[in-house]
């Protein structure tokens, strides 16, 4: 691909207790810091979650799927090591290859995560860009998301369960699909962490692309990827902006278009290379993190969209957009001064 390179540079910069707070989204990030201000929600939601059992969900891959080793996929097992080192992981997650011809990836379990990778990823994928995937699954880890994506499943399966019951089914619905955007933004922290551990964006951006347009980089041009992110996001007139939000209903993942600009717009903006020089939060100070400053931050990333954004559906939408979340800081305002200003 022009202006692409596959072999770069091998010394990676550790990032020594690293916060998830450093490369997560500002929306996933302020909802992160609200829940884990809430004291035993982890324990209720990994109780609900007894069902589906970490354990007996190991010992399947365990039995079914190979896991990587000194002596099984090496490289892989290098991949996750680095991972691990470079966040400043305090355990090495296993890695499991599963016989899938799908293109998948997943970060699993409370207690002791591990990841899954398909064959079918492998298949597509080049090393650098596989080290991407194993980073960004391994930022899940470091983020925690599993805990917070467990209420989303559960939340799904009830709305499937009560939907004879029409208002029950509206409300459930409206919280699945703010569960469905944080699990959205979620993706875009992820990639970030992916690029922090792989320090090597255009392999990053790459991988990403090959989710759209399969392994066929040397048909594809970077900047022409962007330049489609570019015609989607004006749309074409109001109806393009409304099927664009119909879409996104149902979908954990942002498009791979998205993504791309997302990285691209996130290397570009400068927070990639001050993290990678060592200026980053630490975890040791993420009992400090304020709900409220949060909140701001994800308000303001909104905003910033919404007014970037040339989407002629997103400017009809967006005073009461601005409505909603002027709506919700007031709320966490609240919430924080109850809570003694502590947020």
């Amino acid at each position: 691909m022009p202006g692409m390179t596959t072999t770069p540079d091998r010394n990676r910069v550790q990032l020594p207790g690293i916060s998830s707070r450093a490369y997560e989204h500002p929306a996933d990030r302020s909802a992160l810091v609200a829940l884990r201000k809430l004291s035993g929600f982890d324990t209720v939601l990994k109780q609900m979650s007894g069902l589906i059992s970490e354990r007996r969900l190991r010992l399947m891959y365990l039995a079914s799927s190979v896991r990587v080793s000194e002596t099984q996929f090496r490289s892989l097992y290098d991949m996750g090591r680095d991972a691990a080192y470079t966040l400043d992981l305090h355990r090495i997650p296993e890695i499991y290859v599963q016989q899938d011809p799908q293109v998948q990836a997943k970060a699993i379990g409370f207690d002791d995560p591990f990841i899954v990778v398909t064959t079918g990823l492998l298949n597509l994928m080049n090393e650098e860009e596989q080290r991407f995937v194993v980073g960004h699954e391994t930022a899940h880890i470091l983020s925690g998301h599993a805990v917070y994506r467990t209420m989303l499943d559960i939340l799904t399966r009830l709305a499937t369960r009560v939907a004879w019951i029409p208002l029950g089914y509206i409300g459930l619905r409206a919280i699945v699909a703010g569960l469905e955007e944080w699990y959205r933004k979620s993706e875009l922290s992820c990639d970030r962490g992916g690029l922090l551990v792989g320090q090597d964006p255009e392999a990053a951006k790459r991988a990403l692309m090959k989710l759209a347009g399969g392994a066929y980089t040397h048909e594809m041009n970077i900047e022409a990827f962007l330049e489609q992110f570019h015609e989607y996001d004006t749309a074409g007139d109001l109806r393009d902006g409304f099927l664009k939000v119909l879409n996104l209903l149902g979908t954990t993942h942002p498009f791979a278009v998205v993504r791309v600009a997302e990285l691209d717009k996130w290397q570009r903006s400068g927070e990639y290379d001050r993290i990678v020089g060592g200026d980053y939060p630490r975890r040791e100070d993420d009992a400090n993190a304020r709900v409220t400053d949060e909140v701001k931050a994800a308000a303001e990333s909104y905003r910033a969209s919404w007014s970037q954004s040339q989407d002629p559906f997103i400017g009809v939408l967006r005073d009461v957009a601005e409505g909603a979340v002027n709506a919700g800081e007031r709320i966490f305002n609240r919430f924080s001064r109850r809570d003694g200003g502590q947020g």
